[in-house]
């Protein structure tokens, strides 16, 4: 029997499963249908009916399910239209601490639409008078309309135990609860209050959905456990979404990037998912997403969420003329299907004679400089990036945004006559004008976090990428291509994610034993949200300035685990991917262990009238991977047994002193399968007692690497 991962995208106007072969990841199938927002169920039924059409259309049987998980922008979407419950908080503290705890709980309202706020009351109760006034401040928010409960009491961080008996006298008294600590293990009542209260303001909705999801999925008799796509690219089971439904919240581009990662092995770049009317940009370094903490109505919150910038234009944004100056003036925001026109670029040449060129507002209260064209027939289409891309042929045959060229030239013709001008160049300035709105955030996100534009790629994903990465990659100068796939890339990222799970903790100084208790905790966080234990792997970070330690725990769910090793290359193969990623530069092995190779290449810049040679390495697994890029990095080999010295005489010499005393190198310890980052480590006994809690069990034999980084 074949073994079968099922992932369904929930996007705004569809919804899209694939099936994916588990062991080879080829794509066996994929179904779209209209989600279904206005639905009694909601979008539930437009997800059973991607899948009822993914398992019929492919003669799938519901016992070769193995994995299925869903994105979905409900919440989202509920948070964006205002359309949440009113939360009741019942906070409660004493002395000094309580009468901050009365001040930080009184949470504002947040607008989340125009005239649509997420409301809040706040009820405050003595530590002491707790179980006696509790019964009564339940029955005050129940009349004010109060459908869910959040507890909130100070450093319940570290002792849960007065929120834990708000919320259970909140359930016994029918209302959901949530409570602070459940959320983030963070110091700041204010911001935890809040992120406690947007969490509960969609549990009720999200709930419901959950239930009818999970029920229809068990009718089809799938025994497999049912996922959910987080925002920050993981995925969690059922049951943790009801309890933490805001992990959910902005997991719509998050899919893509899984995406990009798992299905297309980006370890350093741009990708971009470009659908029909915007656009997400992510940027990916060493095989990882940057996260940031997520807003809300203008709001940071404590939920990490993946560093996505969004612009509005893409592959079906409508042009829009300057008439004063005869040129393209802007692309979007609105798309083709926003006004209900056909693209000119999917239309039957026959039926594009006679066109003349329109200007129109596609909205009530839209600019009226949008054009678009009519036949002589009276029918109007639209003058999209696709129609330009295709024209100038960087949409080609095969891809998801290609149509007829010929349709495209016809069309762009009258606009080319008001220009004045080619319909090549009339085509090519509106893939200019768009790239003007996108080229901008690519160049901040390769800024922000270090990629050199010479060895990073562009990728494209989604419907309307053909449309405009290729025009983008070249205009930038950047190595880019589309996503195999790329038209279903989301759900195939939902089928691959990982089981994902962030400890925060505000700790002053923390000691060895603190990084390693953070790390256990996030490991048992992820097997319970579905990992396998036997494939958590953490990474632990600290951050002085902001007395603040994050554990980030990744894993495989058990039913993808066997297949992680799958896939390797020899070492010629391996040595000719590293040569190719440093500039055709010879690729030399320098150090091996486990399934980890290390290559060094000598490769000279030219800067001005001088020039200089840098050593560079790069880091990759068996399967080709490059996991890590960095230059003049040193690299010495060990064993699980002699690992300590080793990793004190690396320090040693990769150790700068400045002004503010040493400076750690950035250190990697590659052992088995698993690329452990030590440089969250500020200390060199944190940085220990992080190896050595990762090398327990190992044999004392087997082989290791250890590479460090001087920092500027």
């Amino acid at each position: 029997m074949r073994m079968v991962r099922i992932g369904i995208d929930v996007g705004g106007t569809f919804t899209d499963a694939v099936a994916l072969d588990d062991r080879t990841h080829a794509l066996l199938g994929q179904a779209k249908t209209p989600t279904t927002h206005s639905a009694p169920e909601g979008v539930a039924l437009g997800i059973v009916h991607a899948l009822r059409q993914l398992m019929d259309g492919h003669c799938i049987s519901p016992g070769e399910v193995r994995f299925i998980a869903h994105g979905t922008t409900q919440a989202t979407n509920a948070l964006l239209e205002g359309d949440v419950a009113k939360v009741g908080i019942i906070a409660t503290g004493s002395g000094v601490e309580g009468m901050r705890a009365r001040s930080e709980t009184a949470i504002e309202d947040v607008e989340l639409a125009p005239g649509r706020f997420l409301s809040s009351s706040t009820r405050f109760l003595r530590s002491d008078a707790l179980p006696a006034g509790l019964q009564s401040a339940l029955a005050e928010l129940r009349a004010q309309d109060v459908r869910v409960i959040v507890a909130a009491a100070p450093f319940s961080v570290d002792d849960p135990t007065l929120e834990l008996e708000i919320m259970e006298g909140a359930r016994v008294a029918g209302f959901p609860a949530v409570g602070t600590h459940e959320l983030t293990k963070l110091y700041g009542l204010r911001m935890r209050t809040r992120t406690a209260v947007v969490n509960a303001s969609i549990l009720p909705r999200m709930v419901e959905t959950a239930d009818r999801t999970a029920a229809s999925v068990k009718a089809t008799g799938i025994t497999a456990p049912l996922m959910v796509m987080r925002c920050d690219g993981g995925v969690m089971t059922v049951d943790e979404m009801r309890r933490r439904p805001i992990l959910t919240v902005l997991s719509g581009p998050a899919a893509g990037v899984a995406g990009a990662l798992l299905y297309e092995k980006i370890s350093r770049g741009i990708f971009l998912e470009i659908g029909g009317t915007s656009t997400d940009l992510s940027a990916i370094r060493d095989g990882r997403v940057m996260v940031d903490y997520a807003e809300v109505g203008g709001h940071k919150t404590y939920v990490s969420s993946l560093d996505v910038r969004t612009v509005g234009v893409a592959g079906g944004s409508m042009i829009r003329l300057d008439s004063r100056q005869a040129r393209v003036g802007e692309v979007g925001p609105r798309s083709a299907h926003i006004a209900g026109l056909s693209y000119s670029v999917y239309s039957d040449p026959a039926e594009l004679g006679g066109l003349t060129l329109e200007q129109f507002a596609p909205m009530e209260g839209d600019p009226a400089d949008y054009v678009c064209v009519r036949n002589s027939d009276g029918k109007r289409f639209a003058l999209t990036t696709a129609c330009a891309a295709n024209l100038l042929g960087y949409a080609k045959q095969g891809d998801y945004a290609f149509g007829d060229p010929e349709s495209a030239r016809l069309a762009f013709a009258p606009l080319a006559a008001k220009l004045n001008t080619s319909v090549e160049e009339a085509a090519r300035s509106v893939l200019a004008a768009a790239a003007r709105k996108i080229v901008p955030v690519i160049e901040s996100l390769l800024g922000q976090y270090g990629l050199d534009r010479a060895s990073a790629t562009l990728v494209g994903g989604g419907g309307g990428s053909a449309a405009l990465a290729p025009f983008l990659a070249e205009t930038l100068g950047m190595a880019g291509r589309l996503a195999r796939s790329h038209e279903v890339i989301s759900p195939i990222g939902v089928a691959l994610a990982m089981v994902r799970e962030v400890v925060e903790r505000t700790i002053v100084t923390p000691t060895p034993d603190d990084l390693v208790s953070i790390k256990k905790e996030a490991e048992e966080a992820a097997v319970r949200s579905g990992a396998d234990a036997s494939t958590v792997s953490v990474i632990v970070e600290v951050d002085s300035a902001r007395n603040l330690v994050r554990a980030v725990a990744t894993g495989a769910t058990e039913m993808h685990a066997h297949d992680l090793n799958l896939h390797d290359q020899s070492e010629p193969e391996l040595r000719t991917r590293a040569s190719q990623d440093l500039g055709g530069a010879a690729a030399r092995l320098v150090a091996h262990a486990g399934r980890w190779y290390v290559y060094e290449g000598i490769v000279e810049e030219k800067r001005f009238l001088w020039k200089r040679t840098r050593r560079r390495h790069r880091v990759l697994n068996a399967e080709g991977v490059i996991c890590l890029a960095r230059d003049e990095a040193e690299t010495a080999s060990a064993t699980v047994a002699t690992w300590s010295g080793t990793l004190d005489r690396m320090l040693q010499q990769t150790t700068c002193y400045g002004d503010s005393g040493a400076v750690l190198p950035e250190t990697y310890l590659l052992c088995g399968s698993r690329l452990l980052d030590l440089s969250g480590g500020t200390t060199r006994d944190q940085m220990h007692a992080l190896a050595g809690a990762e090398l327990e069990g190992h044999k004392p034999e087997e082989s290791l690497v250890i590479l460090c980084v001087k920092r500027a």
